[in-house]
């Protein structure tokens, strides 16, 4: 019996630490592993984030969200995405063919960009006539085929529009397109020691 007593006196304490730590990443956080170059030079390839789930989506916020069944290509279904928020619901979204992001008609600086070699480089789109120019969601939806199409050029109701801040190597919602809320993990945090954390927890555009 003391035996028993014994064991049981350290294994309780380590199954309720077990409990509270699975809810704890159930409901408040999760740690993710940054996939890919899509996000530098703010995010590195391997890089770990936390994504905090009670965090409310925001314009220019950093998210994660799960990419099956978001991203047609896509066959993990564990796989998720991190990647800006440009658009939120409601909002107009276009881009120049000088490499200008205007969301609802306001110039966004897109100060987490490190130049203008991002902002221009793998921005544009081809268009019907095999040119490339600039873009609005419209025009990525019917040339692009997104699953969602739209007849204007605002996020439905219930969508975010996202980006990679690599816009060159970024496969993002200009070639799939928008994301379900339902489909959101949570907003990144970066560490305090992490380089250019301003423009992932305060940036806003």
């Amino acid at each position: 019996m003391k035996t028993f007593k014994s064991i049981m006196s350290w294994v309780i304490p380590i199954v309720v630490g077990l409990g509270i730590a699975l809810l704890i990443r159930q409901f408040w956080f999760t740690m993710v592993r940054v996939d890919g170059t899509s996000m530098q030079p703010n995010l590195q390839d391997s890089e770990r984030v936390v994504a905090f789930k009670t965090s409310p989506v925001k314009a220019g916020s950093v998210v994660v969200f799960n990419a099956y069944g978001v991203d047609p290509n896509q066959t993990d279904k564990k796989a998720v995405y991190v990647k800006r928020v440009i658009g939120m619901p409601g909002d107009s979204v276009r881009y120049t063919d000088s490499g200008q992001l205007y969301v609802n008609n306001k110039l966004v600086k897109q100060t987490y960009l490190k130049n203008k070699y991002q902002r221009t480089t793998g921005t544009f789109m081809p268009n019907k006539h095999s040119k490339v120019a600039g873009w609005t969601l419209t025009s990525l939806s019917h040339n692009q085929g997104w699953q969602k199409s739209l007849k204007t050029n605002k996020v439905p109701k219930g969508y975010y529009f996202v980006m990679g801040d690599h816009r060159s190597v970024s496969n993002d919602g200009r070639y799939w397109g928008l994301v379900p809320k339902d489909e959101m993990i949570g907003v990144v945090k970066a560490w305090p020691w992490q380089a250019r954390k301003e423009f992932i927890n305060g940036y806003e555009p």
